[in-house]
């Protein structure tokens, strides 16, 4: 999921984990950072900081965070994913996803689970939304994760603006109210992982009656719900759904989201107890941040990167080498330090550390060698004349790394640069789709399921290129999907890792973007909320949250 802002010892669920998963609840510890729940007895209302989502809080549509944490709020999948491990548990619609052959699946629905504006959550919930992201005329942008589905590139047209072959997907087929089955196009036993992400979460009758006011004031089954239309640059107030068909309902009776356009706004707010929950904090706080909070800061790392992405569709960034001497000229572990305060871990990988499949050393590209840099550079006749534009989203605290990744560049490789930063979220991330970037771009990633897959395929396959995916760099290689596909329909995990790495080996020879680093993400409330958990995918379980005066 692309990010502005998403626990180690995290390990991702094996393939046959996946086969086997079991109806199993979250940790018994409680207190911020970590805990249960509760039991939806509370009441009160908190505040939440978050920066303008990209699009209207649909599901299909939304795979940043912004829009994202609103999401969580709003809906909840067949799968959940326990805030300790990761790991997927059946905590949510789902009742179990059964398969022989790790091909055709079967998708069991608990009963009683409703939207919130009273319909059944049925089979045809799911298939139906499904089938309405994958359809490339609805231009989704998680389209790409129904992509291994078979009947998939039949929804997808084959010109710009045309009409697919059809709207459904051969490969769903609802079997009765609570029982779907899901073909896949080639076997992949982790399927059942995948599906706790916002990309399969279902969709009533009513989306259909009116997609775009929908996107304003949802409906979903989840423990919050919308009563009033999200406004555009203030938020939006969700309330507790009574009816929630989980386990835990919610404890406060409402949160309210607030966007701000800047981070710092909403610390200053935090210290200054207007504002309760903020879960990032700008780099120039953290240094203080745990003294001046105590037990209400929150540290935890959990399954993201950084990279530089490069326009593969800029002559200037179209050779590999040129692309890694911009990566050798970068010197991860002195921004880290002096930027970060060695919150951030320098990345060798497009993996992270916190899933199957990550290799301490896999980049050769991404250590720092201003000596083959400058030859790189050199070979492939950049023209070192013109400066370069580094792009980034404004108010989100990038502004100083990026800087000193511009300083090193223009001290080792005697090219100047611009800065590029005036653009908020919600109009940094189409601009990406649009090939508008001009320049190497801040580029950031926090997992939606825990395996390796998820921080390749949804950033440089083909099948990602936007509006059906996150590949804003626009890279394409048949070498890579086809390496891909073949990690995806392996038989054990050892044989999947091996695949996703092999996978890598050609990321990495091609250097669509250079990984930058992982991050140890820091947040803090307010004295008036208690149980602030912030799970493995950097999100807040706002379900959980107490208020306490």
């Amino acid at each position: 999921m692309k990010f502005t802002k998403r626990r180690s010892a995290l390990v991702a669920a094996g393939l046959s984990g996946a086969l086997l998963l079991s109806a199993c609840g979250g940790s018994d510890d409680s207190g911020s950072g970590g805990g249960s729940r509760g039991g939806g007895e509370g009441g009160g209302s908190y505040s939440f900081y978050i920066g303008e989502p990209e699009n209207p809080l649909v599901p299909g549509n939304t795979n940043e965070t912004e829009g994202g944490q609103v999401i969580d709020s709003l809906w909840t999948g067949l799968v959940e994913y326990d805030p300790e491990t990761s790991e997927a548990v059946y905590t949510g619609v789902a009742e179990s996803i059964e398969s022989d052959d790790q091909t055709t699946w079967t998708v069991r629905l608990k009963d009683g689970w409703t939207f919130h504006d009273g319909s059944p959550v049925n089979a045809q919930s799911f298939v139906d939304a499904w089938n309405y992201t994958a359809n490339s005329a609805n231009a989704q942008g998680n389209s790409y994760f129904f992509a291994n589905m078979a009947g998939y590139d039949d929804l997808q047209a084959t010109e710009t603006g045309g009409q697919p072959a059809a709207t459904e997907m051969s490969g769903l087929r609802v079997v009765d109210d609570l029982t779907f089955e899901v073909q896949l196009s080639a076997p992949y036993a982790q399927w059942p992982t995948t599906t706790g992400y916002t990309a399969f979460y279902p969709l009533p009758a009513s989306f259909y009656e009116d997609p775009e006011g929908f996107g304003e004031q949802p409906v979903g089954n989840g423990p919050f719900q919308a009563q009033e239309p999200f406004q555009p640059g203030v938020g939006i107030t969700l309330t507790r759904y009574d009816e929630y068909g989980g386990e835990q309902p919610a404890n406060a009776e409402s949160i309210e989201y607030r966007i701000y356009t800047e981070i710092n706004t909403a610390y200053t707010d935090l210290q200054g107890g207007s504002l309760d929950v903020l879960n990032e904090l700008p780099p120039d706080a953290i240094a203080g941040a745990e003294e001046q909070f105590g037990d209400r800061f929150i540290e935890t790392s959990f399954g993201d990167i950084t990279s530089l992405g490069f326009p593969t569709y800029d002559e200037r960034f179209a050779d590999p080498n040129v692309r890694k001497a911009f990566s050798m000229a970068i010197d991860r572990g002195a921004i880290t330090e002096a930027i970060f305060q060695g919150t951030r871990t320098p990345a060798a990988s497009f993996i992270s550390p916190v899933v199957d499949g990550y290799r301490a050393d896999a980049c050769d590209v991404c250590e720092l060698n201003v000596e083959e840099a400058n030859r790189l550079l050199d070979e492939a006749g950049f023209d070192r004349s013109q400066p370069v534009d580094l792009w980034f989203n404004a108010g989100a605290g990038h502004e100083e790394w990026m800087q000193a990744v511009g300083n090193q560049i223009r001290e080792n490789l005697d090219v100047e640069y611009q800065l590029r930063g005036d653009l908020q979220f919600a109009e940094y991330l189409p601009l990406q789709d649009a090939q508008g970037m001009t320049g190497p771009f801040r580029s950031a990633w926090l997992m939606d399921y825990p395996v390796a897959e998820n921080f390749l395929g949804p950033l440089y396959s083909t099948a990602a290129l936007p509006p059906a995916g996150s590949n804003a760099t626009f890279y394409s290689n048949p070498a890579f999907d086809q390496a891909l596909a073949e990690a995806n329909a392996a038989d054990t995990n050892e044989a999947a890792i091996e695949g996703y790495q092999a996978a890598e080996d050609i990321l990495i020879a091609d250097l669509p973007a250079a990984p930058l680093f992982y991050r140890v993400n820091q947040a803090a409330h307010s004295e008036r909320v208690d149980n602030v958990i912030v799970d493995p995918f950097g999100r807040v379980d706002t379900a959980a949250i107490q208020v306490v005066e």
